[in-house]
């Protein structure tokens, strides 16, 4: 999370979806993102949940399908909204 120097190990196999792996991230660190939209990217919050595929690009959770997403991923990042922006969302 930005602004927080939590280096956590996430398995992300646990998880079965993108809800699922979201409503984990709001309870470990204590906020909330809110539901994606592409014009409005992650709505009712101040924070975007993103992460580095395995090309080192950063892309918004929720970019591509979930197994595509559990394959490619490398990082997570929780950003500040305005530094998500230029990011896209399905």
């Amino acid at each position: 999370m930005d602004g927080a120097p939590y280096l956590r190990k996430i398995d992300l196999k646990q998880y079965k979806s993108y809800p699922e792996l979201l409503k984990a991230l709001e309870i470990m660190f204590n906020f909330s993102i809110g539901d994606c939209s592409e014009r409005d990217y992650y709505m009712g919050s101040e924070y975007a949940p993103t992460y580095e595929d395995k090309d080192g690009d950063w892309m918004l959770v929720g970019d591509v399908p979930w197994n595509m997403f559990i394959s490619s991923c490398k990082r997570l990042r929780i950003m500040r909204g305005q530094e998500a922006r230029g990011l896209t969302c399905l």
